[in-house]
């Protein structure tokens, strides 16, 4: 779909009800969406914009929040769309609604991001405590074995990635990235949200967002959830908590609480979004 000068592919799904954009995690994980983007089609009108590759600039935080707006004007024209977002896509849903507060209807956060060092540290943990001797062995001699500082993260990624699921589907029925993964997007934008956390940037300025904010997290999610929402609260005025049952980081994907993601999510969704005007 193209915007003006700027070319952004944009899935839809689903042809009527609410609007709803669903944004994917990694930063990077261009097509991790689709699943969400799916399940939510029988109910609500649902885009799926693949976030910008890397180029001749710096990927920043501030350049996704722009490239978000210019789907949301072009996509949306009789009400304001809510946001579903996954990790780094959750994210960049609050980011957003700061940026713009009376663009939005709703948000879900579904395994948000950590934005403060406490609980990234956390999260290290309870990840270091799941993985066996061999896999820990492996994950030291990640610097020796991988000179590419892109490669070593990829690598630390398949070998941590058990440790963010309770009881997942089997892996040939879940979905595939339909796009190659860009690890410079991915480190660029990170590392600029790392600033921006560092500049107490984030999360101060989600004191600005108007829109009710509902975190659906997994009880299993190695991000801790309670301290995320805990450190969330103090700026986000409308937020909601609900933690699934049996759940890690991809709920979509896991066996116990897939059926109650979908509904918890779309529950909520018809209650707080906006409706399209007949």
């Amino acid at each position: 779909m193209g915007f003006g000068t700027l070319e952004l592919r944009v899935r839809t799904y689903g042809k009527h009800g609410p609007d709803v954009i669903v944004l994917h995690g990694g930063p990077a994980a261009v097509g991790d969406a689709e699943p969400t983007a799916r399940g939510l089609s029988k109910t609500f009108h649902v885009y799926e914009p693949f976030q910008r590759e890397s180029g001749d600039r710096p990927l920043t935080v501030a350049t996704h929040v722009a490239d978000l707006h210019t789907v949301v004007e072009a996509v949306t024209e009789d009400c304001r769309p809510a946001l579903v977002g996954h990790s780094w896509g959750a994210m960049l849903a609050l980011a957003y609604a700061s940026e713009h507060p009376g663009r939005v209807s709703a948000l879900v956060l579904v395994g948000c991001g950590t934005f403060d060092d406490g609980s990234r540290k956390r999260m290290h943990e309870i990840v270091n405590s799941r993985l066996d001797a061999s896999t820990r062995q492996k994950l030291e001699s990640l610097d020796k074995d991988h000179a590419d500082a892109d490669d070593r993260r990829y690598a630390e990624y398949e070998l941590t990635k058990r440790a963010y699921t309770f009881d997942a589907i089997p892996s040939d029925e879940q979905p595939q990235l339909s796009e190659p993964f860009d690890m410079r997007a991915h480190t660029e934008t990170w590392n600029d949200m790392l600033r921006l956390q560092e500049q107490k940037i984030y999360p101060a300025a989600f004191s600005k967002i108007e829109a009710p904010v509902l975190m659906l997290h997994g009880d299993y999610d190695p991000h801790p959830g309670r301290m995320i929402y805990e450190n969330l609260k103090a700026y986000v005025s409308h937020l909601e908590y609900r933690e699934l049952v049996g759940c890690g980081h991809t709920p979509w994907t896991e066996r116990l609480a897939r059926k109650e993601y979908f509904m918890v999510m779309s529950n909520w969704l018809l209650a707080h979004c906006d409706r399209p005007l007949e």
